[in-house]
């Protein structure tokens, strides 16, 4: 198999391979995360008037989230890059994609020095973010997967949602003190800008760790024999359209986020709810939660090596929906410790079932051939759907509605239900039959190492004929 084939030989490359999708994955989501809280904290005040109808508009697309509108199309486009260059190649692509706009953002004009032209480009280097961050995650993934010592593959691969969670604490832990600490004045006219300079400097340690990673061996095993496929969105889409549809549906657990840190947020401390409980605790809750899922992701990853993938993803589903009206309830009925328990415990350690195993068990369902391509179509698409939830959720229980609690924890158990239920119709991808070594990973098995593997106790035995 590729893994073991490379792991005999490449020395360090797996662990490479895992700290390069960490790495880059916290720089994506750092850059995303810094441009979420710049949108909250300044972006309405420099670059959206309020005395403008017109920039008014461009506010409303920037702040309801514009970069998700480019993530499917960047999935195409990037899962097609990683599937015929490779998944080192895409990866560094995305990485100055994501690097370079969000530097470009710390250079913007304000609209006071150029109108409408200030937040026009600010749109536009937000959709260059939400394009590049669709190849992130599939392309890391797969690349972490390939390099992966056989059996330990959830845990090495789970480092690149470890990476997520600690670019949204880096962006926090840059972010805020900033804003707390300086002078107002100052803080709008350039302290707002260090973050997005300071990517830069994480671009560059980003670049120098992944320069020295290789390339996946199962891709450049097919690669040498000539078997990259020419347009693998086709391939993808007609061999694979029922994983793609699973990976899609599972995706669609992205609605606990939206839950806790969106519309929880809102519930709580918009006037119009009646709740009134201070901002501030609703910054420390992404924060705490953060820390806490970087601590149990691994050992998510490391204990779907043990027990299988599907256990662990269609637990944390249904246990994240139940744990969604608790944590509405404690909201509702003010109680702060109650609060910060259940959504610790809903998105910090269960929802971990889901963040944490998914790197592994996405690119383990598709083949070689079109494996950044299908992971990233049905991840992307998946994940752009719930940013539609916040404002369902707000239109099934306005202010004033009774049993608020309820009504949005009714539509969240529904989603992860469904989630639940495709990942329980997926196969298995833990263990694989010697057949499946050479079909899913595209680099034939000596019978060496296939003797050595089912010693081990990691390939269930082939079926009788």
């Amino acid at each position: 198999m590729a893994v073991l084939q490379a792991d005999a030989g490449s020395g360090h490359q797996p662990r490479k391979a895992a700290i390069s999708g960490w790495i880059g994955s916290t720089l994506e989501f750092y850059d995303f995360f810094i441009f979420a809280t710049a949108s909250a904290l300044v972006f309405p005040q420099i670059f959206f008037p309020s005395d403008n109808p017109t920039a008014g508009i461009f506010a409303s697309l920037a702040t309801y989230g514009v970069g998700y509108v480019a993530r499917p199309l960047g999935a195409i486009f990037l899962g097609h890059w990683g599937d015929t260059h490779g998944r080192k190649s895409v990866l560094v692509l995305c990485m100055f994609m994501m690097g370079l706009s969000t530097v470009a953002v710390g250079f913007l004009p304000t609209y006071s020095q150029v109108g409408l032209l200030a937040p026009l480009l600010l749109i536009i280097l937000r959709l260059i973010q939400g394009f590049a961050v669709a190849g992130e995650i599939s392309g890391s993934s797969s690349l972490s997967l390939e390099h992966a010592p056989f059996g330990r593959r959830g845990y090495f691969a789970s480092f690149t949602t470890q990476g997520v969670q600690s670019g949204q604490i880096l962006a926090a832990a840059i972010f805020l003190p900033i804003a707390a600490y300086m002078p107002s004045a100052d803080f709008n006219a350039w302290g707002w800008r260090i973050p997005f300079f300071l990517s830069g400097f994480v671009l560059l340690a980003a670049w120098i760790i992944r320069k020295s990673v290789n390339e996946g061996p199962a891709f450049d095993a097919q690669r040498q024999r000539g078997e990259v496929p020419k347009v693998p969105f086709i391939e993808a889409v007609t061999t694979s359209w029922d994983d793609i549809l699973r990976v899609t549906c599972i995706a669609a657990m992205n609605v606990i986020p939206s839950v806790t840190t969106i519309f929880g947020a809102a519930y709580a401390v918009q006037p119009a709810y009646g709740i009134g409980l201070p901002k501030e605790l609703f910054l420390w809750i992404p924060l705490l939660g953060n820390a806490v899922a970087v601590l149990v992701i691994p050992f998510a990853g490391n204990l779907s090596d043990k027990i299988g993938r599907k256990p662990l993803v269609v637990a944390a589903c249904l246990c994240c929906g139940l744990l969604s009206f608790a944590y509405l309830y404690s909201i509702s009925i003010k109680n702060v410790p109650m609060m910060l328990f259940f959504s610790m415990l809903m998105w910090g350690v269960c929802y971990q079932g889901h963040n944490g195993v998914f790197p592994a068990f996405f690119p383990e369902l598709f083949t070689t051939r079109v494996r950044v391509t299908a992971m990233a179509i049905g991840q992307n698409v998946g994940t752009a759907a719930t940013a539609l939830l916040p404002a369902i959720f707000v239109s099934v229980a306005p202010p004033g509605s009774a049993y608020i609690p309820v009504t949005v924890g009714c539509v969240a158990f529904a989603v992860t239900v469904v989630a639940a239920i495709a990942a329980l119709t997926a196969r298995e991808t833990y263990r694989l039959r010697i057949e499946d070594l050479g079909k899913r990973d595209a680099v034939p098995v000596s019978e060496e190492q296939y003797r050595e593997v089912r010693a081990n106790a990691m390939l269930t035995p082939a079926p009788a004929k």
